[in-house]
């Protein structure tokens, strides 16, 4: 399933009870929509092989020991974003690697346990990356919102306003 236009809206509305709560059993599920929770587990099953859904518990970095997070704004040599984006996505401490428009050919996240690794991400493996041309380093300091139910479009009902994110 490459486009989310091949989704129906059972799959649309487990999606979004996921999102508003990954640890949902596929009973509890199946009870909330009325099938057979053999049915759920199908479905999920199906939208994580075709890499619609992931299901994973994300921890704060900064409460199990990592100290610096950060995001690189990084430039590329012309034709060489998606090597230099494969590169960086295989390393262990990025989190997050998007190709943009503007300033930056990519973004990177990287999460450090201290200033030395990040010191030694950067120097000794970002930059040495073939294609890499420039990078610009932004430390987050605090963090206010990390948020990954966005909502799914086309799901109408409950779901849909459970899964929104709050316009207040």
């Amino acid at each position: 399933m490459d486009d989310y236009e091949g989704l129906d809206d059972l799959d649309r509305s487990i999606i979004a009870a996921l999102q508003v709560d990954g640890r949902r059993t596929f009973s509890s599920l199946a009870e909330e929509f009325r099938i057979p929770a053999s049915s759920v587990r199908y479905r999920v099953n199906r939208l994580q092989d075709d890499g619609v859904l992931q299901v994973v518990g994300i921890a704060n970095p900064f409460a199990i020991g990592f100290d610096r997070l950060a995001m690189i704004g990084v430039r590329v040599r012309p034709g060489t974003a998606k090597a230099v984006s494969a590169a960086l996505a295989a390393m262990p401490e990025s989190s997050y690697v998007v190709r943009t428009s503007g300033r930056f050919d990519l973004l990177v996240e990287v999460i450090c346990r201290d200033v030395e690794h990040f010191t030694d991400v950067l120097d000794r493996r970002i930059d040495t990356v073939d294609g890499v041309v420039a990078t610009e380093s932004f430390f987050v300091l605090e963090v206010h919102k990390l948020a990954y139910g966005w909502g799914v479009p086309g799901l109408r009902g409950p779901q849909a306003r459970e899964a929104a994110p709050d316009d207040d």
